[in-house]
């Protein structure tokens, strides 16, 4: 009876760290999920994306993804390729900045031989990761060493498993299905000699550091010529949590909205504008929310609950 009596109390201790250690995710993916039904049409059917506008200097986005992943033991490959170089060694700036964040179990991926990238030994580190990290640089140097190649595929896997892929500036970019600023030649041309993304969030064409280097209207271009695409301009220090499909903003700055199927209604002169003119994208603040299969973005509002945001119209009425 004595050994009985041992046993039980470990039981349920070794239960409770098992429902525990997913509840955050949980929660979290419950909240922000609340509401959509079915299979998702634009963010992955499971796990979550990290799409951050550059800068990295807000410590919270860090620590979320490190949530979403698991914990700051959670296995996580930092993918620096996109920054160009031939080698990157553990002392890489990327893996340096998440070692100060607190996580314990990194390793980085890095090639650009796409025939490495399709080899079932490169791929050996993503198939235990809970979480992936792309940096900056050029987003056309992930598309050339990783699309459509096992790597791309373990990286879907990485997600299905509920896991957590992230990334900033070129890593953010990367992440839509519609690769912006994809020109060898330079990132002023918005739509270039690579137009196809990762697609982890489908539907979309993703811009980075859009107010401090003054890109606002940058994706108006591509947006005019793919209307079915919806464009997300991301600022410095600044996310979108994506889950299914609504993403949730947090950070620093502020995310725009471009829509061919929405505009902003113009009101009387004086009143943000000259001539009561409005405009062709809109600003979602930290903590709004967005619906990317009705296109409709909310905002907290009185006694906990949600409200559209202001002078956000629908084409054609509403």
């Amino acid at each position: 009876m004595k050994r009985a009596r041992i046993i039980a109390p470990l039981v349920v201790c070794v239960l409770a760290l098992l429902i525990a250690a997913p509840a955050s995710n949980l929660a979290v993916a419950a909240e922000q999920g609340r509401g959509q039904r079915g299979t998702p049409e634009f963010g992955p059917p499971n796990g979550s994306l990290v799409i951050v506008g550059g800068g990295m200097r807000d410590p919270a986005i860090l620590q979320r993804f490190l949530q979403l992943a698991g914990g700051p033991d959670a296995p996580i490959v930092v993918v620096p390729t996109a920054g160009g170089g031939e080698d990157y060694d553990e002392w890489n700036s990327g893996l340096q900045a998440w070692k100060r964040a607190g996580a314990t179990d990194l390793m980085v991926l890095h090639t650009t031989d796409r025939t490495v990238a399709d080899s079932d030994a490169f791929v050996e580190p993503l198939k235990r990761a809970r979480g992936v990290w792309f940096g900056g640089g050029r987003q056309w140097h992930l598309a050339d060493s990783y699309l459509n190649t096992k790597t791309h595929e373990e990286l879907w896997n990485v997600l299905r498993r509920g896991g957590v892929i992230g990334g900033s500036s070129a890593g953010a970019t990367i992440q839509g299905e519609y690769l912006a600023r994809g020109d060898t030649s330079g990132n002023t041309i918005m739509m270039g000699d690579h137009t196809e993304g990762l697609g982890f969030l489908k539907g979309t064409a993703i811009d980075q550091h859009v107010l401090r280097r003054n890109r606002q209207f940058d994706l108006v271009e591509i947006i005019e010529q793919k209307p079915e695409l919806l464009g997300i301009g991301i600022d410095e220090n600044t996310a979108i949590i994506v889950q299914g499909d609504i993403f949730t903003v947090m950070g620093q700055g502020y995310v725009l909205i471009h829509d061919a199927n929405a505009s902003i209604d113009g009101g009387p002169a004086g009143d943000d504008g000259p001539a009561g003119k409005g405009g062709s994208f809109y600003f979602l603040a930290p903590g709004d929310r967005f619906d990317m299969r009705t296109r409709e973005a909310t905002r907290a509002g009185g006694r906990g609950g949600r409200q559209p945001i202001g002078r956000v119209k629908k084409k054609g009425g509403g």
